[in-house]
């Protein structure tokens, strides 16, 4: 029972369980240790969160938190009888159904914002990431026992990898239900109908922030939901120009615009804007630059076009408040009069007064809500004073 982290001593051990302690985050050490000292197994009773990349480990193993793992070192210690030596064994764990809380932003996720283009609030969505069983080709191995090369058609992998191609399928479905979607739609039916509650009723977690409840800088407008996503009622879309305005208000030449679009069409810069028509907002609020700390006011202007519910259809503004901040939506009320119609309104994200902000970034939301329907579009709103 050590910190598993000299492998002469661990060599000592000989053909037996190890006990590691790991309190300094020395984890990817230990296990590295451990593997080379090839003992009968190791449990390793770690205070990370950051296990995925571990737990494929070549050996028999188990990772206990520091509170659980207090019973292995009680049992170990204080011994019931005399002579006494410490049994143990491991077993393959089995597959489990109706873990909570779930799902929750990993360790590894990225976050926002983004650095190439701050005015879009990324990333946009998570999906399924963490310990995914998936099919693998052969050319690869998927672990190396003892010098031996394992293979198999199937494996398991976390990261943007495992987490993509769920978005990928996603997408394809919607695309084959409405072929006449422009990828900004179907980016926007994803992104209005997913899920922020977990299987637990409550407000997802980022195990990256001691689980505290997660940002749209950690997971964006939230985890996906296909069912939803096939019927947003509303949708954000944008073309080519749009983006190209975007494209210019940061300051792209004309010659990477026509590399980044592959296209000979006489794109122009004369209404660049970095108000891109997204499903999402974020406000930038730089205090060391506001010596003064008056009044603060961002902008954003929004055209929603429907697509789904019945020909005429009403929605109202729901807004889930910023501490600190008035957020406001004009108008309140989007009536349409028939399907494929687009209306536009303006979001207003206000700082008053000398009150700093008490966090790095606040967060709320804006949701369209259909009035005697069943569709609900989120957008997820951040004030941030990070710098853009």
């Amino acid at each position: 029972m050590n910190k598993c982290d000299n492998i002469e001593k661990l060599k000592k051990v000989g053909y037996k369980i190890v006990v590691c302690i790991d309190t300094n985050e020395s984890l990817g050490n230990q296990v590295e240790v451990v593997g080379v000292a090839r003992v009968a197994g190791a449990i390793f009773i770690t205070n990370t969160n950051f296990l995925e990349f571990y737990i494929k480990s070549s050996f028999p193993a188990i990772f206990m938190n520091l509170q659980n793992g207090q019973a292995i070192l009680d049992y170990i210690r204080n011994p019931s009888s005399s002579p006494f030596v410490p049994r143990a064994s491991l077993e393959f764990r089995k597959t489990r159904i109706g873990t909570k809380p779930a799902p929750f932003v990993p360790r590894f996720s990225s976050r926002g914002p983004s650095l190439s283009c701050p005015a879009v609030l990324k990333p946009d969505i998570v999906a399924p990431g963490t310990l995914v069983l998936s099919s693998w080709t052969r050319v690869n191995t998927v672990a190396d026992l003892n010098s031996h090369h394992l293979f198999s058609n199937f494996n398991i992998e976390s990261g943007t990898s495992m987490s993509c191609p769920h978005v990928a399928g996603l997408a394809a479905l919607i695309k084959s239900v409405h072929p006449g979607w422009s990828p900004a739609a179907i980016r926007s039916a994803i992104m209005t109908t997913a899920d922020v509650i977990d299987n637990t009723f409550a407000a997802i977690k980022d195990a990256g922030d001691n689980y505290k409840v997660a940002s749209p800088l950690a997971m964006g407008a939230g985890q996906v939901n296909p069912n939803k996503a096939l019927d947003p009622g509303l949708i954000y879309d944008a073309d080519a120009q749009d983006y190209v305005n975007l494209l210019c208000s940061m300051n792209f030449t004309m010659k990477q615009i026509k590399t980044i679009t592959r296209s000979s069409h006489p794109f122009g810069c004369s209404n660049r804007s970095s108000d891109l028509n997204y499903p999402s907002f974020i406000a930038f609020f730089n205090e060391k630059n506001d010596s003064s700390l008056n009044v603060q006011a961002k902008e954003f202007k929004r055209t929603v076009t429907k697509v789904g519910g019945h020909a005429m259809s009403v929605y109202k503004a729901r807004i889930t408040p910023i501490d600190g901040f008035l957020v406001n939506v004009a108008p309140k009320v989007l009536s349409f009069k028939e399907k494929y119609e687009k209306l536009s309104y303006k979001l207003t994200v206000i700082k008053a007064g000398p009150r700093r902000m008490n966090d790095v970034v606040a967060h709320g939301s804006l949701t369209w809500v259909e009035v005697g329907g069943h569709h609900e579009v989120r957008s997820p709103i951040v004030a941030t004073s990070l710098s853009a």
